[in-house]
């Protein structure tokens, strides 16, 4: 096949922008950031830039809330807040979810805004308000996610791509009920992977309750899933972070 050079885009993990590549008569220069089927990726892979874009759009959509809210309903502003505010994030959150705790802070004020908004409550906290709202936060509702498509591997239900991103023990005749159904890397700094869906999805699943996964039908373990909430997530978005000590479980 003939490569078009109006599609081909160059993106290096290093800091050297020097770097081009030739295809025939065109040169194609390297770029810190480029867009891929709706996705912002970035040459380090933090998606920050996808997700400041994601927020914006988000607060423009609570702008707009906010000047109709006040004419409507309950049920009819929280069809608003679903199909308007939280649908900014529902898009392939597998390949963004893991990204920085100022980030996911900044989507949490987005996020208790829009509550307030919706429930017209200036007084309750945000747990308070997702207690009311009958929610989690975006990144549990992320976690969610996670966990259904790693249901979906496990119960032959995938394409066979996803095989290679949660990849299922060689052992014969597992059970769901076993904590050790996927197999998970050894990894020794942040910076190889340790904050990637494929690393952290198996330590997530083990924390499911064996109920949970062993329902019989993927509708079942949606339907239960939603109603689970780590308490013990091992990614840098859920640990606490205490000043000069870091990060702790």
């Amino acid at each position: 096949m003939k490569a078009n050079d109006d599609k081909c885009h160059l993106i290096l993990s290093s800091s050297d922008d020097a770097t081009t590549i030739q295809i025939e008569n065109s040169t194609i220069k390297c770029s810190k950031v480029k867009k891929l089927l709706g996705i912002q990726i970035d040459h380090k892979l933090k998606f920050d830039i996808h997700l400041e874009t994601i927020c914006k759009k988000a607060h423009r959509k609570l702008s707009a809330l906010s000047r109709i809210t006040n004419y409507m309903e309950l049920p009819k502003r929280r069809i608003l807040m679903n199909a308007f505010f939280k649908a900014q994030f529902n898009y392939c959150p597998i390949i963004w979810m893991f990204h920085s705790r100022c980030l996911n802070n900044k989507i949490n004020r987005l996020h208790e805004r829009c509550l307030r908004m919706i429930y017209n409550d200036k007084i309750s906290t945000f747990e308070e308000l997702l207690t009311k709202d009958n929610s989690v936060s975006i990144h549990h509702s992320n976690i969610h996610a996670l966990a259904i498509e790693m249901y979906k591997v496990a119960n032959d239900m995938s394409p066979q791509i996803m095989n290679e991103v949660f990849k299922l023990r060689n052992t014969p005749h597992y059970n769901l009920r076993h904590t050790s159904l996927f197999s998970t890397e050894v990894i020794h700094s942040v910076f190889n992977g340790s904050e990637s869906a494929s690393y952290l999805g198996p330590k997530i699943w083990e924390q499911i309750p064996a109920e949970i996964k062993n329902k019989d039908s993927l509708n079942g373990f949606k339907n239960e899933i939603k109603k689970w909430i780590p308490t013990d997530c091992p990614c840098r978005i859920c640990k606490t972070f205490v000043p000069s000590l870091g990060f702790i479980q």
